[in-house]
């Protein structure tokens, strides 16, 4: 099932979420794509970083269960596609799958790594970061230390997967996988619109789960962002996230 809290708007992402993309390059340059290999973009967003693997020479198709934003990335020449990471039903079409900043909202993360392990022809490497064990604590402490003093039913869990790297591990293992290698990155990330506009993106359907209505939820973000000043706020006044990344490559037995 598509993450419900995983709502997405093209400009409002380029917007506030400029820095995903930009952020991706060692990533990208870790795929190091080549010309003539077909790749497999799994949640390729609005397609910056999937154009970048086509200009590298590849073959690519991006997937991501976002219709506007696989509209986007249509909208950059590229061949993308609505369709959910959990429900990949490719059979050894790709020489590498490629993911960035999307496999936390995949919840049923046994299903994306077999549908990855089906994507991939034999021999085939999958390199990727996502979010790790630790991930945006702090901001994630602040949004639901809030909705809890305004008496919003909080969810019990945050719908994204934030693994250690020994449960990431574990679940490709099972896939199939080898030659895993995966490492947590602590990264401090400049947040240009501030937690406001983070949470506009980020956090919009977590908001909608908590039962906040659309009129409020703009205040809401503001007394977030409020509330983080002493941990979150620079002394020049910039906004930096606790970002943690878990950076990983593997590949499929030849």
């Amino acid at each position: 099932m598509t993450n419900a809290s995983s709502l997405w708007d093209p400009a409002d992402y380029a917007a506030n979420a400029g820095f995903v993309p930009a952020l991706g390059a060692p990533v990208l340059a870790l795929l190091d794509p080549k010309a003539g290999e077909r790749v497999l973009d799994l949640g390729c967003g609005d397609g910056v970083l999937t154009r970048q693997i086509a200009e590298a020479g590849a073959a690519v198709v991006g997937v991501d269960a976002s219709l506007a934003m696989v509209e986007a990335a249509v909208g950059r020449g590229l061949d993308a596609r609505v369709i959910d990471g959990e429900r990949l039903a490719f059979d050894a079409e790709f020489d590498a799958v490629f993911s960035n900043a999307a496999l936390h909202w995949m919840l049923d993360p046994a299903a994306v790594a077999a549908g990855v392990s089906r994507a991939l022809k034999p021999g085939g490497r999958f390199v990727g970061e996502m979010g790790g064990d630790g991930n945006i604590a702090r901001l994630r402490a602040g949004l639901r230390e809030e909705l809890v003093a305004r008496g919003y039913p909080v969810p019990s869990a945050d719908p994204q997967w934030y693994p250690s790297v020994a449960d990431f591990t574990a679940v490709y293992e099972a896939a199939g996988f080898d030659g895993i290698e995966a490492q947590l990155i602590q990264r401090p990330t400049p947040l240009p619109t501030g937690v406001t506009g983070w949470l506009r993106t980020f956090r919009s359907g977590f908001l909608d789960a908590a039962g906040v209505p659309a009129a409020e939820q703009e205040a809401v973000a503001r007394a977030v962002e409020e509330r983080l000043v002493p941990v979150l706020r620079q002394p020049d006044g910039a906004w930096v996230a606790d970002y943690v990344r878990l950076r990983f490559t593997m590949r499929k037995p030849g």
